[in-house]
């Protein structure tokens, strides 16, 4: 249908049509049919119900309508021996428009109108709608319609059965649901356990092998009488690895203080397991620290491995590394020359026993003043070996492909061709000896050769430096500042880029070199780096 009206009798404007759904059809759905504008197929039958004709309710002929599918049982009602037992029930169907054909009842709230409808067998359904009041359906119910949203709540009675039946199928149903995942959960968690037990197992069978490979190669290293400690005793000694006990960090990982059940004081070395350092890495400085032995090298305690788990146990070094003096305004005034050139002396010895003495000739490759540790009697031992390379036979030299080490110390040659040999350490040693010397420590520049040769040449002329030479002479008390001067001196100088002019310690040493009067940049260059390295030792 369609509804026009006319403008000034010269035009029709159309302002209706209908109907837009055939739910704005009357009764489309039939009796007890519920009519649902956002749904296909548009008719459904109102719970509890069924169509009268399965045939024409499937070919869309819907206006037969739905059928009751249990009987009501209205007259027990009346009994009171049966009342609560199977006393018929309301479904509330919301959103809808009520039915055709209803009727007005005086009751003054919802609980009346309800009690009301129950009561009366010949009631069907019940709305109670607030401002209107009570309605009562006493036969077929049609033209329901559902909406989206919106419209009144239709109470529509339901023989007992309909709803307890659904009711205790959704009870057995959510119980059944939940039993299932219960079950689920449980064999779940018991699998996960089960997949963790072979898990452990497996590791432990793994850490166990881990730790046996590795312990075997050290005995095949024969590396004897080295002490293995107990994670836990570790973890007790160094506070659970906590902060307050930590000492330093370095590539490699992490330095501990810790105090064994006895009291001793050690330093624990953990490897992050993120460390470059490896097993041939944390090997190389076992086997080489636990065979060589020597007042300036620092001595290794004992190790752990446990899983991932890799730790280095070493003497406690009260002072610490020499960085923490050299780089701190505070504390370097407490090392004045004598204790300076102790430690050089004492360095200088390390390396002789690494490069001659020693039953392994031993190239350290990392030489740095934060690997320099002090004693309580400051007096400096060699430490971190991990990069260290052993020298057989005649081997005077070798070559890597990977350059590692800090590059502010690397030799020259070292960091850009990646040869070693004991030059290198030698060259480390020089630009320590230059900052242990009489001034300020210059920074680590990209073009720190030049700046080392500027001071060790500075250092050779103290009359041409304004109050040099009465500085060293206040510093060194009885000590003759240009023979100290010169050792030192021409130990710098050790640090310069020309590998070809480089000595090694194990050259023969010529006697003491006594001439002041000379300049020491008039020498033969080969002369004046021995001169200087042996006068040290």
């Amino acid at each position: 249908m369609q509804r026009f009206r006319s403008i000034q009798g010269t035009k029709w404007i159309k302002h209706f049509e209908g109907p837009v759904s055939s739910c704005d059809l009357y009764g489309t759905c039939g009796p007890f049919g519920l009519c649902v504008r956002s749904e296909t197929p548009t008719c459904q039958c109102l719970k509890g119900f069924e169509p009268k004709s399965d045939e024409e309710w499937r070919s869309g002929n819907w206006s037969r309508g739905c059928a009751r599918r249990t009987d009501l049982s209205c007259r027990e009602n009346s009994s009171e021996e049966t009342q609560g037992k199977e006393r018929d029930l309301f479904y509330h169907v919301a959103n809808v428009k009520p039915p055709d054909s209803y009727e007005l009842a005086s009751f003054s709230d919802e609980e009346q109108c309800h009690q009301g409808c129950l009561r009366n067998c010949s009631c069907t359904a019940f709305s109670f709608i607030k401002g209107i009041g009570c309605l009562l359906w006493d036969r077929e119910l049609l033209d329901t319609v559902k909406f989206a949203a919106g419209g009144e709540t239709l109470s529509l009675r339901l023989a007992h059965s309909e709803l307890t039946g659904s009711k205790r199928i959704k009870v057995i149903t959510i119980a059944t649901l939940s039993l299932s995942i219960c079950l689920i959960l449980v064999l779940a968690a018991y699998g996960c356990w089960r997949y963790r037990m072979k898990q452990n197992d497996s590791s432990l069978v793994s850490k166990e092998n881990v730790e046996g490979s590795w312990k075997s190669d050290l005995e095949s290293q024969h590396v004897s009488g080295l002490n293995f400690f107990e994670i836990q005793t570790l973890q007790t000694a160094a506070n659970n690895f906590s902060a307050s006990n930590k000492l330093g960090q370095g590539g490699f990982g992490t330095v501990y203080k810790g105090k064994l059940h006895d009291g001793k004081e050690i330093a624990v070395k953990r490897l992050s397991t993120s460390s470059v350092q490896g097993k041939e890495e944390f090997m190389n400085e076992i086997k080489l620290i636990s065979k060589l032995q020597h007042r300036n090298l620092v001595r290794l305690l004992g190790c752990c491995i446990d899983g991932e788990e890799k730790l280095l146990v070493f003497e406690y070094m009260v002072n610490k590394s020499l960085d923490t003096f050299l780089f701190d305004l505070k504390k370097k005034v407490e090392i004045n020359w004598p204790k300076r050139y102790n430690i050089i002396q004492g360095i200088a010895r390390g390396l002789l026993y690494l490069h001659r003495d020693s039953l392994l000739r031993v190239v350290h490759r990392d030489l740095k003043v934060s690997n320099i540790l002090l004693d309580e009697k400051m007096d400096p031992k060699i430490s971190d070996f991990g990069l260290a390379r052993m020298f057989h036979g005649k081997q005077h030299q070798d070559s890597t492909g990977s350059v590692v080490g800090t590059l502010g110390y690397m030799s020259p040659e070292y960091a850009w061709t990646g040869t070693f040999s004991e030059k290198s350490d030698i060259y480390s040693f020089g630009l320590m000896t230059v900052f242990l010397g009489p001034h300020t420590a210059p920074p680590l520049s990209s073009n720190v050769h030049k700046l080392i040769l500027s001071f060790s040449c500075a250092l050779s002329f103290p009359n041409t430096i304004s109050g040099q030479s009465g500085t060293l002479s206040c510093q060194y008390g009885l000590w003759s500042p240009m023979a100290v001067q010169d050792r030192t001196v021409h130990t710098g100088l050790c640090s310069r880029p020309n590998f070809a002019l480089l000595p090694i310690f194990s050259q023969t040493s010529p006697k003491p070199y006594q001439d002041q009067s000379k300049s020491l940049l008039d020498l033969t260059s080969q002369d004046r780096y021995f001169r200087a390295l042996l006068k040290l030792v």
